[in-house]
């Protein structure tokens, strides 16, 4: 059967700290082009009469500003794709929605409109976001479609591209398309106070799937991505429908119920300073208690390289404790040069972030070495009572198998620290007590303490007492 649609995926994503010191440069960026997307999609293959052609996504690990020359450089290969290859029905964009591009106030919005000029005003442009996106009305003015997760810690990535892609075709097949309503809230919360797993994010988010049916095509809430000092920071209702009036209503309620309970969002886990978590870890009777390094949180943009808790576990003189992990790629070399089973002397940390973090003098005792597709190069040493995971790039461990590819069990330990935020999926199951610290770094989880000069104000919580009435923003089907 000969296509009846011609359908491009692409995109780039990314999740950008302006108050990262360390930039994302063109090397720090996976660039999957053609058939090397297609994992990303496989509801592809069930879909007739339809020829998605794959043509570029660019990805980086969550960090600082992407450099201009990065961001050009890609989009531009994309839009040339884009229009060697047209003309086209609709356009897939794979984005996240907090991309920070040096010289670019709203990243996102930069490259949809590029798209648009390049495709034209027939073609389809659907978008799939993380809900840590912010979304402006300048991307809202771009797309057709626009919709993102529903969950975190994210479990329902996959089937956000294939929602996405379901309500372009929607468009294609009956020939038209939604009217969408766009309310941005007055609010920025870090992740952790606005998980989908505890109250009041698990019901607000429970809602969704009811309003969705009848006129209503689909609706999205965006928690945002707070570590960004942009005016676009924030919640927002994305809501498409048969009509104005059906994605206005439905938008204003959701932005309503979300503020109701803006004074009820709380951590997930159980906070306090860095030196509270490690006294409450140590007194636990079972382990393993996981603490989370939250101003270090690498997937959140964190540099991935303060190396204050783990000075902090040292001075409390823990046993039994796991630090996963600190990015130092001279660290790693000065272990390969003295080799398993030798004592070395090594000052970790505070390269990459000397704002938040300096370097830590250690004597370590180097207990094995290796190279996994996540960390690179990488060494496992033992300080004191502490084992350290040195890594030659920045990553965070999520998943049991990137502990097990390095030998570790984390249920062995009685402390395990790590480089998140809230715990991943994977993780979960594995705390007997979960703790998060409010460590230095510049994903700071008490947002209270960023030096913010360009947000939208007044916002919650910097702006305790704002007082704030929805509006919605419609565009015409």
């Amino acid at each position: 059967m000969s296509a009846r649609f011609r359908i491009a995926i692409g995109g780039l994503a990314s999740e950008s700290c302006t108050f990262s010191p360390l930039p994302t440069r063109l090397a720090d960026i996976e660039v999957l082009r053609g058939d090397e997307l297609l994992d990303r999609h496989p509801y592809i293959a069930q879909v007739e009469d339809v020829a998605f052609e794959p043509l570029l996504r660019a990805y980086a690990l969550p960090g600082g500003p992407w450099e201009a020359r990065a961001f050009d450089l890609l989009l531009s290969e994309l839009l040339a794709a884009l229009s060697a290859d047209g003309p086209w029905d609709g356009v897939l964009l794979d984005l996240h929605g907090a991309l920070y591009v040096k010289g670019h106030e709203d990243a996102e919005a930069h490259l949809l409109a590029s798209v648009r000029r390049t495709v034209g005003p027939d073609c389809i442009i659907a978008a799939s976001y993380d809900l840590h996106g912010n979304v402006s009305e300048h991307v809202m003015a771009q797309v057709d479609i626009l919709t993102a997760y529903r969950t975190a810690p994210h479990v329902d990535d996959d089937e956000t591209r294939e929602r996405a892609a379901h309500l372009l075709l929607r468009c294609l097949r009956e020939g038209r398309r939604p009217a969408r309503a766009l309310v941005r809230l007055p609010l920025t919360l870090p992740g952790e106070r606005a998980m989908t797993t505890v109250e009041p994010g698990r019901s607000l988010y429970a809602r969704i799937p009811a309003l969705v049916g009848g006129p209503v095509w689909d609706a999205s809430l965006l928690v945002g991505y707070t570590w960004a000092d942009e005016p676009r920071v924030g919640a927002t209702a994305v809501v498409l429908a048969d009509d104005v009036l059906s994605a206005e209503a439905t938008a204003l309620e959701l932005a309503d119920a979300w503020w109701s309970q803006r004074h009820v969002f709380q951590f997930g886990q159980e906070t306090g300073s860095v030196d509270e978590c490690i006294a409450r870890a140590m007194q636990c009777a079972a382990g393993p208690v996981f603490i989370s390094d939250a101003g270090d949180n690498v997937t959140g943009g964190g540099v991935g390289d303060v190396p204050h808790v783990l000075e902090r576990l040292l001075a409390h003189g823990v046993g039994r404790a796991l630090y996963a992990s600190l990015a130092d790629a001279a660290a790693v070399s000065a272990c390969q040069a003295a080799g398993v089973g030798s004592a070395v002397a090594l000052s970790l940390g505070g390269k990459l972030d000397p704002i938040h973090g300096r370097p830590l003098a250690v004597d370590a005792h180097v207990v094995r070495l290796a190279d996994t597709p996540m960390t690179g190069p990488a060494a496992v040493v033992q300080i004191a009572g502490v084992t350290a995971i040195l890594t030659a790039r920045r990553c965070a461990f999520t998943t049991p198998e990137q502990f097990s590819a390095l030998g570790l069990a984390p249920h062995s330990f009685h402390i395990v620290v790590i480089k998140l935020g809230y715990l991943f999926d994977r993780l979960r199951p594995l705390a007997m007590r979960s703790l998060l610290a409010f460590s230095p770094g510049c994903i700071n989880a008490d947002i209270t303490q960023l030096p913010f000069h360009h947000l939208r104000r007044p916002i919650y919580p910097l702006d305790p007492e704002v007082d704030w009435q929805p509006a919605a923003i419609v565009w015409e089907p």
